[in-house]
């Protein structure tokens, strides 16, 4: 699990979080990083770096 509950309320604060928010998240930083390992790869890399996001 990419996503800790508790740290997306730290973030939050004050407000409440649905309880499908964190799975949303999930997915969407799983595809971020599925994106940024084919850009590497398509850059001849082996190393995903901050500018493969």
């Amino acid at each position: 699990m990419l996503v800790v509950k508790s740290k997306i309320k730290e973030i939050v604060k004050d407000l409440n979080v649905s309880g499908d928010f964190a799975e949303a998240l999930e997915k969407k930083a799983e595809h971020l990083i599925h994106e940024a390992c084919e850009r590497c790869k398509a850059n001849g890399r082996r190393t995903v770096q901050a500018r493969d996001l």
